[in-house]
């Protein structure tokens, strides 16, 4: 199945955006596919994430993959929205706030990609098929800053990812 998935983001991956008032800052340099339902791996990937979070379908974006090649990363980041920035109004309207973040590795690149969580001190090498998932909130619903995390720059090879977030109400595009 990782193979699929890695063709699927090879036929139509563009260079990676996040919301944010600039959507294409220099500290995200991959390439991303969106991976909307139909496609059977698409949708075996997307009902085992909802089952393995217990989170409501409804809740979670688009899957989306991630290509970094070498020397591509993303610095230091949260998935969490800054409320105090003028893109946060277009998000209340399409379910609000990123409550978890799923991401899973599709291949181990040669050398580097790692995933770093610097206020966790922790460091997860990619590896095919492990699955990540971290609460971007807190106990009370602020945003969590221990998850806050970089997509290390690959040194050898390319890294493949898939990436699914949830918000706070249904997702509406």
């Amino acid at each position: 199945m990782c193979a699929t998935l890695i063709a699927l983001i090879d036929a139509d991956r563009v260079p990676s955006p996040v919301v944010a008032d600039d959507p294409r800052p220099a500290y995200r340099t991959s390439e991303t596919c969106y991976l909307y339902a139909g496609p059977d791996a698409v949708t075996a990937v997307e009902t085992r994430l909802d089952a393995l979070t217990g989170l409501e379908p409804r809740y979670g974006e688009a899957l989306q993959g991630q290509r970094y090649a070498v020397g591509q990363e993303f610095k230091p980041h949260h998935d969490f929205f800054d409320t105090g920035q003028l893109y946060w109004q277009d998000q209340v309207a399409v379910g609000g706030q990123r409550t978890w973040s799923a991401m899973t590795f599709l291949n181990e690149p040669e050398a580097g990609g790692r995933t770093n969580f610097p206020t966790a001190d922790v460091i997860i090498a990619p590896k095919a098929g492990n699955l990540v998932i971290w609460n971007n909130m807190d106990d009370y619903g602020a945003p969590n800053p221990g998850s806050v995390h970089q997509g290390m720059p690959v040194e050898q090879g390319v890294k493949y990812v898939l990436t699914k977030w949830y918000r706070e109400r249904p997702w509406g595009q």
